[in-house]
């Protein structure tokens, strides 16, 4: 037998189709009699509503589609959390793809989120061209989290990056430390502001800024050490925690002790950080609060609720633990 039917399930129960669709939707109109009469018999045939088909059916999207551009960093994982508590208490079905960082690959995931014809798409620290985005908010609600951006049709989820750096920057300093060195996203999504930030903080404190191109993973923070290892610098602040274990385990290897020898500041506050044998000094972005915004903001266009483009900007935190001290 293949997957079972509506139909099948109306059958087993001995009612109508559009009693046994009333049902699914968790409709007040149906009796608690028939009601437990089709939920038995969907049951007994292992049926659960297909959300194209219900979709298809209605004509009314219960889909939210969501791209996430780098599934190796825990980040997004909690920002899903958000998202997806948000969208189920809606009633509407999250589908997942991902752009693996790299603008052509999130361009052809665009367009597979597309082909769901979902009622609004989400994207995940994106790096895909503006054009594309805008091409997308064209025929369906975007939102952008951990991204900017100026379109009227476009609504954004983001962290103060700026000033999340700013406070790296000035607890290093009141701790000491002169020689500080970013480590930055490159062209990740949110680098900029980070690494402007750093830029002004350190300007501020009449010290000169030293920016090491990088990238959002271990490996690009491991070897930025590596370039820095001929004249270490007193602390480290990283693209974000990601970057941040891969500087620790760089100056590890060199024998160089964190935070003796060098202080390192993370970004994200992710549960890497968190770790006992991490116990990361970090940036902290209300990760699950800001996908809780992103699905609001989607629903609320998708709802008709709201025309204006919604601007979220969550203030960041610093959490403080052993990656940090004074200077020797």
């Amino acid at each position: 037998m293949g997957r079972p039917t509506i139909e099948d399930v109306a059958a087993r129960a001995g009612v109508s189709r559009a009693l046994v669709s009333l049902v699914m939707r968790g409709s007040p109109k149906v009796s608690d009699v028939r009601r437990a009469a089709v939920l038995k018999a969907a049951a007994e045939l292992g049926y659960s509503p297909h959300a194209m088909a219900r979709s298809l059916a209605s004509r009314t999207s219960h889909v939210l589609g969501v791209m996430v551009s780098d599934l190796h960093n825990p980040f997004w994982a909690e920002v899903v959390d958000g998202l997806d508590a948000y969208a189920r208490d809606a009633d509407f079905e999250l589908v997942f793809n991902t752009g693996g960082r790299r603008a052509s690959r999130e361009r052809s995931a665009l367009t597979g989120l597309l082909s769901f014809r979902p009622a609004g798409i989400v994207l995940l620290g994106p790096v895909v061209p503006s054009g594309a985005i805008a091409a997308a908010a064209a025929h369906t609600p975007v939102v952008l989290v951990s991204r900017s951006s100026r379109s009227a049709t476009v609504d954004t989820v983001n962290d103060d990056g700026q000033a999340g750096s700013g406070m790296a920057v000035d607890h290093l300093v009141s701790l000491g430390h002169k020689d500080i060195v970013h480590i930055d996203g490159g062209g990740g999504s949110q680098a900029a502001p980070r690494r402007t930030g750093y830029v002004n903080a350190m300007r501020r404190h009449g010290l000169a800024p030293r920016v090491v191109r990088g990238e959002y993973t271990e490996a690009a923070g491991a070897a930025a050490v590596r370039t820095l290892l001929a004249s270490p610098p007193t602390a480290i602040v990283a693209a974000n925690d990601l970057n941040a274990v891969g500087v620790l385990s760089a100056l590890s290897a060199a024998g160089l002790a964190v935070p003796a020898d060098v202080s390192v500041v993370g970004y994200d506050n992710t549960w890497l950080a968190a770790l006992r044998h991490v116990s990361l000094t970090t940036v902290d972005q209300p990760r699950v609060e800001m996908g809780r915004l992103a699905a609001q903001a989607l629903l609320q266009r998708v709802r008709g609720e709201r025309s204006a483009p919604a601007r979220h900007l969550l203030p960041p935190r610093l959490v403080i633990r052993t990656t940090t001290g004074p200077p020797r």
